[in-house]
């Protein structure tokens, strides 16, 4: 529980770019052993305040008081020496070090101009005993799952004396346990007086981990509660402006007509004799525990992985993917989860994204026009409601989550699949946009008679987007539902 030592406090802050005000006057404090649920949508302003807090920005207006005393400027090394560490949701580690090495990463003690290997290992002991987790020293940070990895960076900024901690979306590529693990180490901090800020888009985290919830709108906060005070739904609407609209229970699919099959299929690694189908128009949903085997299915239909036995059909041929290529051509499209790294192209325009699975078709005597391609994104932009300020040349990594995830459906839309594999669609999107990529899906999928099967570790993502449901346990389906049984509690204990 905290108490009444205040660690941080961020009075009337506002931050102009170009004359362009961020920051309206936003106010922010965080006690000792408290922790702070930052929410608001992709823009309100979140990573902005605390990016200030951290010292990586300074404030146009405003006042910082650290541990009681007022500061005239914040710095990036200002801020480590008084106690503040950022935890990203991109690992910030060396995979190819250890354990021990990781923890004191930069910063490796020594003894007479040699590192003290025996002092590090054992300061690296008792910071993960501090945090109950045990964890092999001399194994390589890499070969540990992303949970273990974070929680090497947690030990680091302990390490380092951290009294603030400001956690980034930690939980977005975390399985269900490794969540909870997440959470008992800081319940562990927040005993020991460790102050945190939670950025989450995982609304249902806030009452499990918060003390206290903050909301942040178009850089205003507009909401400032006890966590156990406020109910989902008011932070919702303080998210958006307005009240949500209800999603619905999708209308399930009536169609016969196979346009996906998969039989006994095994990578003989991850999963082993799966099989399923998906029609025209209906979307399938693959749900199950981070490394339950639900991405590797999709990465095997799509040629990323090797089969080693089974058999794939598509539309009533058989087909054996050798590579993505080879399953583009059958008119199979993906998305994979981290579609920063993996899936789009970042220097490159919107329009450019959102073309490129069509260029084969586009090209007149091997060349690509660019009014092709930005008549292509015109279309979609406008179908999907892509929100890009300075249109069809904007670069896609200067665009919202949310309105990147669009431009890579418009892709494959653009392209006309037959097929279209998703994995973990709304991953690190905000509620509106969430709200928005499940409705085109569906109306896509509907409208063009396109099947569509979704990977996902999320169980309200299944509720709301799914004519039907697949649980997948330790490689295997262990469940099938269908219509009103898609529910939360059912697709829970059939994973578990």
């Amino acid at each position: 529980m905290s108490n009444t030592t205040e660690l941080i406090r961020l009075e009337r802050i506002k931050k102009s770019y170009n004359s362009v005000e961020v920051l309206h006057g936003v106010d922010l404090t965080v006690n000792a052993g408290e922790v702070v649920a930052l929410l608001g949508e992709n823009g309100a302003g979140k990573s902005t305040l605390v990016k200030i807090l951290a010292g990586d920005i300074s404030p146009t207006e405003g006042v910082i008081k650290i541990n009681g005393t007022e500061l005239s400027e914040l710095d990036v090394y200002q801020a480590r020496e008084l106690g503040i560490r950022m935890i990203f949701q991109e690992l910030n580690d060396a995979p190819s070090l250890t354990v021990a090495e990781n923890i004191f990463l930069g910063q490796w003690p020594t003894s007479g101009g040699r590192v003290a290997w025996k002092e590090l290992k054992e300061k690296a002991k008792a910071v993960l005993d501090r945090l109950e987790v045990d964890i092999p020293l001399d194994v390589e940070a890499g070969s540990l799952r992303v949970g273990e990895r974070q929680l090497l960076e947690i030990a680091r900024a302990l390490i380092q004396n951290a009294k603030i901690l400001v956690l980034d979306e930690p939980s977005a590529a975390l399985s269900n346990v490794e969540v909870e693990r997440l959470f008992k180490v800081m319940d562990q901090l927040k005993a020991q007086g460790v102050g945190m800020v939670y950025i989450t888009h995982r609304l249902d985290e806030v009452n499990r981990v918060a003390d206290r919830v903050q909301v942040l709108r178009d850089g205003n906060s507009v909401l400032n509660e006890g966590a156990k005070n406020v109910s989902r739904e008011e932070l919702v609407t303080a998210m958006l402006g307005h009240a949500a609209a209800q999603n619905s229970r999708p209308v399930v699919s009536k169609g016969t007509t196979r346009a996906l099959e998969v039989k006994n299929l095994s990578d003989g690694e991850v999963y082993k004799n799966i099989s399923f189908d998906v029609n025209q128009g209906e979307v399938v949903c693959l749900f199950g525990k981070i490394g339950s085997g639900t991405s590797e299915i999709l990465e095997s239909i799509f040629g990323l992985r090797g089969i080693t036995s089974g058999d794939i059909t598509i539309n009533g041929d058989k087909f054996q993917p050798k590579s993505p290529q080879d399953s583009t051509s059958k008119k199979i499209g993906y998305l994979p989860a981290d579609r920063q790294r993996l899936g789009s192209f970042a220097i490159r325009s919107v329009a450019e994204n959102l073309s490129v699975a069509s260029w084969a078709r586009m090209a007149k005597a091997g060349f690509i026009r660019k009014m092709d391609e930005e008549a292509a994104y015109g279309t979609w932009a406008e179908a999907l409601s892509i929100s890009a300020r300075r249109g069809p040349s904007q670069e896609i990594a200067t665009l919202s989550g949310g309105n990147q995830q669009k431009v890579l459906l418009g892709r494959w839309f653009e392209a006309k699949v037959n097929v279209l594999l998703l994995v973990e669609p709304t991953r690190g999107v905000d509620v509106g946009a969430r709200r928005d990529i499940y409705e085109i899906i569906r109306k896509q999928a509907k409208e063009t008679n396109m099947a569509v099967l979704v990977a996902t570790s999320d169980y309200e993502e299944v509720v709301l987007l799914a004519d039907r449901a697949l649980v997948v346990s330790r490689g295997e389906i262990s469940a099938e539902f269908t219509d009103d049984l898609v529910q939360a509690n059912k697709l829970i204990a059939a994973s578990s």
